[in-house]
């Protein structure tokens, strides 16, 4: 079972590492896109070191977060557009540096680090948090409402760390224009949060109660 799932999860990050190179490098035309390696490196050893971890530690987790079919007709349309705003961001980037448009300065890349960093290890936390957390939108089995650490600031506290963690990716990239189309997030999360909270309102006892409890979503005294 553990050297399956190591496989697996060996399997879909290499295939992720391999798709981020051609987006960046390509419309760059060269390898030497410093900013390109810049957020491999970031994005690519953390996850390496997470996900070993949890292969042996707690690899009912690492299933749940390899898996990625969403039944909800509705996260589908979402995770579509997830796709092509991270495409047209990457690509972005590439063209970018290729062609100077719009170049942020060695400062903002820095403080773009940082945050993404920061964002990370507050993702990490979430997960070590709540073992329950699936990519897709369902109720699993002997599934409990989590409502202490970050999940009693706010209701979806894996989405407010990817609120920084995704469009700090632009700006570590160096590009602007990156960065504007990562916003797109924005729109695109909150319409997949109002649909997970349809399906656990309807599926998992208490979380009415926790919704009275922790009143807000995403972003504390905001929304």
């Amino acid at each position: 079972m553990t050297g399956k799932l190591f496989f697996q999860a060996t399997l879909k990050f290499t295939a992720g590492l391999l798709l981020f190179g051609i987006l960046l490098f390509v419309p760059a035309g060269t390898v030497r896109y410093p900013n390109g390696w810049l957020l491999i490196a970031v994005l690519f050893v953390p996850m390496f070191i997470a996900g070993t971890v949890m292969v042996f530690r707690n690899p009912a987790l690492l299933e749940k977060r390899l898996r990625a079919k969403e039944e909800e007709t509705e996260q589908k349309a979402v995770v579509a557009l997830s796709g092509l705003m991270f495409l047209g961001a990457f690509v972005a980037a590439g063209l970018s540096f290729r062609f100077q448009w719009f170049l942020l300065p060695d400062w903002a890349v820095v403080t773009g680090t940082v945050i993404f960093l920061l964002a990370y290890a507050a993702y990490a936390e979430v997960l070590r948090e709540n073992a329950f957390l699936s990519r897709t939108i369902e109720v699993q089995e002997n599934q409990k409402v989590i409502d202490t650490g970050l999940y009693g600031v706010v209701r979806h506290p894996m989405y407010m760390t990817t609120l920084f963690l995704f469009p700090s990716m632009g700006i570590i990239l160096g590009s602007l224009l990156s960065f504007a189309i990562l916003l797109l997030y924005i729109p695109i999360i909150a319409k997949r949060i109002q649909n997970e909270e349809k399906v656990l309102e309807k599926g998992l006892e208490d979380y009415t109660a926790y919704k009275a409890k922790v009143k807000y979503r995403l972003i504390p005294f905001i929304w």
